[in-house]
């Protein structure tokens, strides 16, 4: 079976969820009678192999702007995929969902991962978040399926929108080797940091966090990893807010997933603000790593972590934080904080294992591959 996917950077970069869960699952399905394609951003490779770990990359522009660079570089996409031989077109992300009829004219089976409630992002304002919607009612007309990653975003696709789907989450990869040279780099000791890792956007709730964390006037540090490539405002007023402060401390884009995991693995406390998502990669790497786990409290939260048997919630105001932060710092959980640690891992194997996820999509594509291609 011949599949291609498209609406991601591209092929082994991480930048974000897409790109985790795409570089998880090809480099599982290497052995699964399957030849796979993945669509790339051009300007995103200085050096552009054709083939790398039996993926087969193919490379195309885009316009370079905010709002234009996934959806122009997905209908470029689109119309190469049109003419190959792929039977199995795998997009990610609702945006591209007027594009997938296309393939579907040319006798290919579409299938898309639509993640979050995108059009409620505070950085998709107005036109943007008018054009989500508009993508979330059409897209059961122009997919054969529709993937949400978790059981409260599958509710809100079938009550809000109609639309059925089928729950496949994200899953958490394990470090080759932990780099305790990370932390020397930037003066961290294990234990004595809060960790937050996340795009600087504001339905992360980064300032929220970061005057929580203040207020709490906590000896330990703030380690921010992440940040806007596109620069936007939100990232500018945060990098302008914490300039000088000591004990805020931003690493920008950790491309090391062994390092990455280091400092999750020696954190006291990882700091969850995402709100609009479903399943986070975040949040599982947290707990594969054993991190105790401060969660901003979502529906989406509230299934990762069973409710709190997996981590402590906090309400969307700094104030609940800063009490949250001080009682943990004060012990006041007691020995649960050492229980939470120890389970996340196993929540992991049960729930969120890339090895079943991967199985996931292919018993997927085998069921999409046997119906009928009508719109």
């Amino acid at each position: 079976m011949k599949v291609s996917i498209i609406g991601v950077k591209g092929y082994p970069i991480v930048y974000g969820g897409y790109e985790t869960l795409v570089k998880a699952l090809v480099e599982r399905w290497k052995d699964k009678d399957l030849e796979l394609t993945v669509y790339c951003h051009a300007s995103l490779f200085p050096e552009k192999p054709t083939l790398l770990n039996g993926v087969k990359l193919i490379y195309l522009p885009a316009i370079e702007k905010k709002s234009l660079t996934q959806l122009t570089h997905s209908f470029l996409s689109t119309l190469h995929v049109c003419f190959s031989k792929t039977h199995i077109v795998l997009y990610v992300n609702v945006a591209n969902a007027p594009l997938g009829f296309l393939p579907r004219l040319f006798g290919k089976k579409t299938i898309i991962n639509v993640d979050g409630m995108e059009w409620l992002r505070p950085k998709w304002k107005g036109i943007g978040a008018i054009y989500y919607k508009f993508c979330v009612k059409i897209v059961k007309y122009f997919f054969n399926a529709v993937v949400t990653d978790a059981s409260e975003m599958q509710r809100i696709y079938e009550n809000q929108f109609d639309t059925k789907s089928t729950i496949i989450t994200y899953g958490a990869e394990n470090p080759i080797q932990y780099s305790n040279e990370i932390l020397t780099k930037y003066n961290l000791t294990p234990n004595e940091y809060y960790l937050v890792v996340g795009r600087m956007i504001p339905d992360n709730n980064l300032d929220l966090i970061i005057d929580g964390y203040l207020n709490a006037l906590s000896p330990k540090k703030l380690v921010i990893i992440g940040d806007d490539i596109f620069k936007g405002s939100f990232a500018s007023s945060i990098h302008n807010n914490i300039r000088g402060n000591q004990n805020i401390i931003l690493t920008g884009y950790v491309r090391n997933y062994d390092q990455l995991c280091t400092f999750y693995k020696y954190c006291f406390a990882y700091i969850h603000g995402h709100e609009y998502g479903g399943t986070n990669p975040t949040m599982i790497t947290a707990l594969n790593e054993g991190c105790l786990i401060l969660a901003l409290d979502t529906p989406f939260t509230r299934e990762m972590l069973d409710n709190g048997i997996y981590g402590i919630y906090f309400k969307k105001n700094s104030s609940d934080l800063n009490v949250v932060i001080s009682s943990v710092e004060q012990k006041k959980f007691n020995d649960n904080l050492l229980e939470f640690r120890k389970k996340g891992k196993q929540r992991v194997e049960e729930k969120y294992n890339w090895n079943d996820i991967a199985d996931q999509y292919i018993e997927l594509f085998n069921q999409t591959i046997s119906r009928e291609n009508k719109f």
